[in-house]
């Protein structure tokens, strides 16, 4: 696992323990935003099951008791240790057995899984857009509809980096076309 990876899925754990113990759903959704964006970056397996297994949480906790909290906590914790030793493969197989105890208790998990992936591909899709490749092009190239990647970057914080000078030059010489 690289070292980037690693930090980042250690300040993860540490981050939803604390909304955890707080019961706050809301910061686990921002949480679980933030996991996908880093599984869409990084692409990596551990990535991605960091990131079902914070959705996840972001969608059972709104629905759930103390007991499975409490359980998930002593989990994560666990989890943490084993990565702080760099015991990877012990943290690796930790964290399928905590998705499958996340699918015991909620029948949504695969639906989880595979909305997780479909948003990262989602977000690589508006990364590629944004290195110039078109937006059809961006879709097929990973799956995805136009509709969704035009979503996205519609609702995207930057949709102003999306336009280069020439098509500010161009938008304003439409423009002045159709002033009277």
């Amino acid at each position: 696992m690289e070292e980037v990876v690693r930090q980042d899925i250690l300040s993860v754990i540490s981050q939803a323990e604390i909304y955890i113990r707080e019961h706050n759903t809301a910061g686990l959704k921002e949480l679980s935003d933030h996991t996908i964006h880093n599984s869409s970056i990084f692409q990596d397996q551990d990535s991605v099951i960091m990131a079902v297994v914070i959705y996840s949480l972001s969608k059972i906790m709104e629905k759930s008791d103390g007991n499975f909290s409490q359980h998930v906590l002593a989990a994560l914790s666990y989890a943490r240790s084993n990565l702080v030793l760099r015991k990877e493969k012990e943290y690796r197989d930790f964290m399928k057995k905590l998705i499958d105890y996340i699918s015991k208790t909620d029948s949504m998990t695969k639906k989880y899984i595979e909305e997780v992936i479909s948003q990262a591909k989602i977000k690589k899709g508006g990364r590629i857009y944004e290195h110039g490749i078109s937006m059809a092009r961006a879709a097929e190239i990973l799956g995805i509809s136009q509709w969704q990647l035009m979503a996205y970057i519609g609702n995207s914080e930057d949709t102003d980096q999306f336009i280069s000078g020439k098509t500010r030059e161009r938008i304003s010489f439409a423009r002045s076309l159709f002033k009277k």
